[in-house]
Formats: C-alpha cells, sequence, structure tokens
C-alpha cells in the first residue's frame, strides 16, 4: 500500500477531515469538501487521490465514496503525524518509566513508534512489533533489538500471526508498551483488528509489567476486539485532556493512570 505524503500538519488535519467527512456520508463531491475545509478543488482531487491510494476511499469523477466501515481505524500515515505533540509527551513519560537494562516487547501503533524513538539512546533490549518501529531502532547504538517473525500488514507494517505470535511465547519481558484502539474501565483495552488483538494478548502475557498508552480520546470507548480487561493493566499513559470520570474508574480497578 502506497504512502500518503503530506507536506504539513495543516495538510494532515485536512485529510482526516476529509476521511471522516465522506465516511460519515458515505460519499461526497469534490465542491462539498472544498466548502468544508476551505481548500481548492484542486487540493481537493490531490488530497482525494491521496487517500484512494491509502485505500481510505473509491475516486468517482466529481467525488469518492469512503471504503471504511465506521468502525475501523484510520491508516497508519494518517494517524501518524496527528497529535504528534501528544504522542511525544506521552513517549517521554513512558521511557522515563523503564530503566536501563529493562527488556521491553513494543507494541504497533504510532504512539508506540514515538515511543521506540524516545528509547532510542537507550541502554534496553527491545522487541518491537512493528517493521516501522524496528527501523527506527535499526542503528540504535545501545538499543538490542530483537525482531519477531510474523506476517506484515500493509500500512500497519504490524506483526502478526502464529510466527510473531511464537517468538513472544517463547520470551519473557520486564515490560510490555501496549497501544489501543479504545480502552475503557468496563469494557478493557479493545483492538480493531482480530489479528492484532491475538499478537496484543499474547504480549501481555509473556510480560511482567503491562503499560498502555493511549490519547485521551481513546478511552471510553470500544474497538472490535478484546485485548484484556483494565485491570490486567499496570498503568496508563495519556494526555492531560483525559477526563477525570473515566480515569477516575480506571484507577479505582488498581491501574496506576499518568497524565501528561
Amino acid at each position: 500500500m502506497k504512502s500518503v505524503q503530506i507536506g504539513s500538519m495543516a495538510g494532515t488535519e485536512r485529510l482526516r477531515q476529509i476521511t471522516e467527512a465522506v465516511r460519515s456520508a458515505g460519499r461526497l463531491g469534490v465542491a462539498e469538501l472544498a466548502a468544508l475545509t476551505g481548500a481548492s478543488e484542486m487540493t481537493i482531487r490531490r488530497d482525494l487521490e491521496a487517500l484512494a491510494a491509502q485505500g481510505v476511499l473509491e475516486r468517482y469523477r466529481g467525488g469518492a465514496r469512503s471504503l471504511l466501515l465506521r468502525g475501523e481505524e484510520p491508516p497508519f500515515a494518517l494517524r501518524a503525524q496527528d497529535g504528534l505533540e501528544v504522542k511525544r509527551r506521552i513517549a517521554a513519560e513512558v521511557a522515563g518509566l523503564i530503566a536501563d537494562g529493562e527488556s521491553v516487547v513494543l507494541d504497533s501503533g504510532t504512539t508506540c513508534l514515538e515511543v521506540a524513538r524516545a528509547l532510542e539512546h537507550r541502554r534496553v533490549t527491545v522487541m518491537p512489533l512493528s517493521l516501522h518501529a524496528a527501523n527506527a531502532l535499526s542503528g540504535a547504538p545501545q538499543v538490542t533489538l530483537l525482531v519477531p517473525g510474523g506476517r506484515s500488514r500493509p500500512g500497519e507494517l504490524a506483526l502478526t500471526g502464529p510466527l510473531a505470535q511464537a517468538s513472544l511465547a517463547a520470551l519473557r519481558f520486564d515490560t510490555a508498551v501496549i497501544g489501543c484502539c479504545g480502552l475503557d474501565s468496563a469494557g478493557g483495552l479493545t483492538a480493531y483488528d482480530l489479528d492484532d488483538a491475538a499478537v496484543k494478548r499474547a504480549a501481555i502475557a509473556s510480560s511482567r509489567r503491562v503499560i498502555a498508552v493511549t490519547e485521551a480520546a481513546k478511552l471510553g470507548h470500544t474497538a472490535l476486539a478484546f485485548v484484556a480487561a483494565a485491570s490486567d493493566l499496570d498503568a496508563v499513559v495519556t494526555d492531560e485532556t483525559a477526563a477525570e470520570e473515566e480515569t477516575g474508574r480506571l484507577a479505582a480497578a488498581g491501574v496506576v493512570v499518568r497524565k501528561v
């Protein structure tokens, strides 16, 4: 799957806005999207071509129709630049919770990719569950890099399937850093993809401590595939906008909640 090439944060936000608008409506015309975003129709046509290359939507003359179901996650290339400052704050906090010499299994996803970058100059052993994070750590001088087997999901480059699960089952980690698509005190930690959820469960089962990382918008929500109960998590690192009501319920379940 091709990557969306985006020149600015404004472009990233516009692509997200287009994606959500077309997904909500089912289909929209170029003129409607131009009015919604304030961009020119020429710019909208380029954006639609980029989103079509990602498999987000299908172009037709004068507009586009969505190829994403309401319960599906937007492509990695769109999410990677979204809320980047928040993700970096979360990553720095997580890095501070990991001691030199620890062994860490690092989940796939955009926030976990920032955690990989935050660990680049640390003396740790890391098994990343995505090729994005493995690439980010490939030249790190002090990191002992373990790469699991598995099938790589297009775009996400997350490693899933029996080979990934077998790699996890063969090892024991000090810490698992797990991303999520939804985290609810009652519904637990959830993911959009069934194969991804199975690998997350295997990572948790092989780890002494579990730290979940999530933006505040994902708290109080659930996705399709169950991963773990909230009580299975040792800590959650989220951003400062997280609702007190939901973080309070997580704390009541025995989870240490850190807002950054």
